[in-house]
C-alpha cells in the first residue's frame, strides 16, 4: 500500500521552509558587460560547516524518471546545503519533507518551471534528483570537505507522486 502525494507548482513562498528557489526573475540587481548583461546577484546562502570545507561545483547527470513516481528514499546533508542548477530549460520534481524529530515528515513535491533551480538549507531532507525529461544534466554547488555529510532514510511504505489534475 502506497500514499499518494500530489505536485505542487514550486514558488519562494512554499518552498521558504526548505530552501532558495533559484531563477532569474523581476530586474537584475546590476546590469554589466557593456550593458548586455543583467546579473541577478547572491541568490543562495550557502551554508558549510567545518573548516576545511569549501564550495565545489559539480555536474549530474541523472537518468529522466516518469510518474507516477515512487519515492522509497530521502536523504540529507547535515554538513553543508545543497544547490541544484537546471542546465536546460526542463522542469524537474523537488521532493522535500519536513524534519520531525530527526527523522523525515510526510513528503511534499514541487515541480520547478523552466529556468528554475534550488538551493536546500544543510539539514533538509529531499529527495534525489528527478528530472523529468532528458537530459537531466545540472550543475550542483554544494560542500566539498571531509565528515559525515549524507544521511539516507528509507520509507517503510514507499510514497507515489502523482500530477495534480
Amino acid at each position: 500500500m502506497t500514499t499518494d502525494i500530489l505536485i505542487e507548482p514550486l514558488t519562494e513562498d512554499t518552498f521558504a521552509v526548505f530552501g532558495e528557489v533559484l531563477e532569474a526573475r523581476g530586474e537584475p540587481a546590476k546590469i554589466i558587460n557593456q550593458g548586455k548583461c543583467g546579473r541577478y546577484h547572491d541568490l543562495a546562502a550557502l551554508d558549510f560547516a567545518g573548516e576545511e570545507a569549501r564550495a565545489g561545483i559539480s555536474l549530474f547527470l541523472s537518468e529522466k524518471r516518469t510518474l507516477p513516481y515512487r519515492l522509497e528514499m530521502v536523504e540529507r546533508h547535515p554538513l553543508g546545503s545543497q544547490a541544484f542548477l537546471p542546465m536546460t530549460q526542463e522542469p524537474f520534481l523537488v521532493i522535500v519533507c519536513p524534519d520531525e524529530a530527526g527523522k523525515p515528515g510526510r513528503p511534499r513535491a514541487f515541480v520547478t518551471a523552466p529556468g528554475q533551480g534550488v538551493n536546500f538549507y544543510r539539514n533538509t531532507w529531499h529527495g534525489v534528483l528527478t528530472p523529468l525529461s532528458d537530459p537531466g544534466l545540472f550543475a550542483v554547488v554544494d560542500r566539498i570537505g571531509d565528515g559525515d555529510n549524507l544521511e539516507e532514510f528509507w520509507f517503510e511504505t514507499p510514497y507515489r507522486v502523482l500530477k495534480r489534475t
